[in-house]
């Protein structure tokens, strides 16, 4: 009973129910960082219902970025979001030492809560056992929360919901991002971990199910774009109104597949801008989005209903 009233505690603090975006990284047209772009859309999410944001995600492009720049992204959005934001910083480190250094940098510069991936750089190691006492050693170190990072489609490594499930014991993990759209695996890990452990949809075509399952939000890349569809989803969802909330899962579904698995970070960029965001080119090696994949963007777009000012 204990150990469940401090995570409730923590909880109460890192305000994870509801709807997330893994914030983009906006470059200027000399590739460097566009950081009043970045405030910009910070400023414009704070009033869209959002319950927090993620900075230095995969679409983030934290790979992209230097330790430097890293820390003026975090410093910006901190500033940025308004004062009852949770603000979920990325760390995408391979080893438990350079993962405790990054999540203390990134608590000094406000973070609520830590999100660190799976190392992957030698997957065929990365064993369940492996993963457990990894994700407890970083535990054991970091000064804020942390959850738990599952996007086996661009690490190849995946943490089984066993292991989430003993992982969810540790009184500074509080949650699991699950973005490898496996419905079966994440309603086993509601199943098995305490209440209070947040277990967050990283897949917007799977967002009305797993909240349906007991999923206590999102941190979904089509809420870059969509914001407010999203949280109107999550509400739609909590008040019951599972109609309401279908309708809004079938727009959502076709827009959240282009911009992940469609046309990945490049796509999401382009969405953006459309939608009067600051959207701007992801950095080499990955390219800007070609004029045919604008166009196939924006007729998604169109075919939602949900952005009425779309050129």
């Amino acid at each position: 009973m204990e150990r469940g009233v401090k995570k409730t505690m923590r909880m109460d603090k890192v305000q994870l129910n509801g709807i997330l975006p893994p914030v983009t990284t906006p470059f200027d047209d000399g590739g460097n960082l566009d950081l009043a772009g970045l405030s910009e859309n910070v400023s414009r999410y704070n009033e869209m219902g959002l319950v927090g944001y993620v900075a230095l995600g995969s679409n983030g492009e934290a790979a992209h970025l230097g330790a430097d720049e890293r820390a003026k992204v975090v410093e910006t959005i901190r500033r940025a979001a308004s004062s009852d934001k949770t603000l979920v910083v990325g760390i995408n480190e391979c080893s438990a030492r350079a993962a405790i250094e990054a999540a203390e940098a990134a608590a000094g510069e406000g973070a609520d809560a830590v999100l660190v991936i799976t190392p992957y750089f030698y997957k065929s190691l990365m064993t369940q056992e492996t993963l457990l006492r990894y994700f407890t050693e970083v535990a054991d170190s970091v000064p804020v929360p942390m959850l738990i990072y599952n996007v086996p489609q661009n690490t190849g490594v995946v943490v089984e919901p066993a292991t989430i499930a003993a992982l969810a014991e540790h009184e500074r993990i509080i949650g699991v991002k699950d973005s490898s759209g496996n419905m079966g695996a994440i309603s086993e890990t509601i199943n098995r971990v305490p209440s209070e452990f947040a277990v967050m949809a990283g897949n917007g075509g799977i967002l009305f199910s797993s909240l349906l399952m007991g999923a206590a939000g999102a941190i979904l890349a089509v809420a870059c774009a969509a914001p407010r569809a999203c949280v109107d989803l999550y509400d739609a969802v909590r008040a019951g109104d599972y109609a309401g909330a279908r309708e809004l899962q079938n727009r959502l579904a076709p827009l959240s597949q282009i911009v992940t698995a469609g046309l990945g970070v490049p796509g999401l960029k382009a969405a953006l801008e459309m939608a009067g965001f600051t959207g701007g080119a992801p950095r080499s090696p990955l390219a800007p989005l070609a004029p045919s994949g604008r166009e196939k963007i924006k007729a998604v777009m169109r075919r939602t209903g949900l952005f009425p000012d779309l050129e």
